[in-house]
């Protein structure tokens, strides 16, 4: 069992998209299994999940399908969607799934919810993506009434139940923790008024400014409304750490070259650039939104990421694109042994 790096006043998750490879479908889930493991070992706080439908970047579209395997293969480790996009889900089936996982993980899973940042992945649904917004509103609101409420009645624009019995309730009570990714102002003040826990992306300056508005919108609330004293409140990065510099741009530039043709593929199919520049290679290194590098490389970024936002919790995808499950392994153990013990935090008060 690798070391644990608890103690350390940020907290580290997994996060992943198991998007394509050039492995067979069944071995990736297993070489996926398998990082989570050693996560897990090594007292990570989470695994995130990607939701993606119609691409090549979302080749496990059922993340509950998935988990139900994770929950079994490993112990402490808290688990996620990040996140189930509600306007594609029917709110009680989504109800029955996270309690069968709350159950079979021992109170280990947690929520990601999303409306879906692509209309062609809602189109996959038949989800007019113009009423995206207030189908994931009122979806949530059933979910919410599901996992607290015995019998179910609701009358709505969008889902109506009258007298619908709720057998099956989660573990945690009153359901389990909430998260909501996103990178928009207005996204960040939705999840602090909420209580949700909150992870973005983007450059660090963007990362802090997102940062300093969420605890400025908790620190307005009252104090029995906070979702905790110390709600996460995180940031994703995808990193390869290789023995040098140069080792590992030279590895790490192929990989993402097949992971960017993933994330962008439904958005060319549909003659759109939108998120070209977003994820291009070189602008990503610039801004530091990919962590490239050896140990020491990247332990800089990371402190200087942290040093600027005062995040409590950083999000690693460390298997993308074509790397192979060795590199994504090594990569995560130098990650686990030579940096995240090395990183220091202020707990933000």
């Amino acid at each position: 069992q690798e070391e644990s790096f608890l103690s350390n006043s940020i907290q580290y998750g997994l996060f992943d998209w198991i998007d394509r490879s050039p492995v067979a479908v069944g071995e990736l889930y297993e070489e996926r299994l398998k990082l989570a493991e050693l996560a897990d070992q090594a007292d990570f706080y989470g695994y995130h999940l990607a939701e993606h439908h119609g691409t090549s970047l979302g080749v496990a579209p059922s993340p509950s399908v998935f988990f139900s395997a994770l929950a079994q293969r490993t112990t402490n480790i808290r688990f996620s969607a990040m996140a189930f996009l509600l306007p594609m889900y029917h709110p009680i089936r989504l109800v029955e799934e996270v309690c069968m996982l709350d159950h079979l993980s021992n109170g280990r899973v947690e929520l990601g919810v999303s409306k879906g940042v692509s209309p062609y992945e809602l189109k996959c649904f038949d989800v007019d993506p113009n009423s995206a917004q207030e189908v994931f509103t009122e979806a949530l609101e059933v979910f919410k009434k599901g996992m607290t409420e015995t019998v179910l009645n609701h009358n709505g624009e969008h889902f109506n139940f009258k007298d619908v019995t709720i057998s099956l309730k989660p573990l945690q009570k009153p359901y389990p923790p909430l998260w909501y990714p996103t990178f928009s102002e207005s996204g960040t003040i939705y999840a602090a008024k909420n209580r949700y826990n909150f992870l973005t992306l983007g450059p660090s300056a963007l990362v802090a400014s997102l940062a300093t508005l969420y605890r400025k919108e908790q620190h307005q609330l009252p104090d029995h409304a906070r979702v905790s004293n110390n709600p996460k409140i995180g940031a994703m990065r995808q990193i390869f750490i290789g023995s040098t510099d140069e080792e590992a741009l030279r590895i790490a530039e192929l990989a993402y070259r097949d992971w960017y043709e993933s994330i962008t593929e439904l958005w060319h199919k549909n003659a759109n650039s939108s998120f070209d520049a977003l994820f291009g290679w070189e602008a990503c290194l610039a801004s530091e939104t990919i962590l490239i590098g050896s140990a020491d490389t990247v332990l800089g970024q990371i402190q200087k990421l942290v040093d600027e936002s005062d995040i409590n919790y950083l999000a690693g995808a460390f298997a993308w694109g074509s790397l192979s499950f060795e590199q994504s392994k090594s990569s995560l153990l130098s990650f686990i042994n030579d940096v995240a013990p090395n990183i220091t935090s202020m707990q933000h008060e």
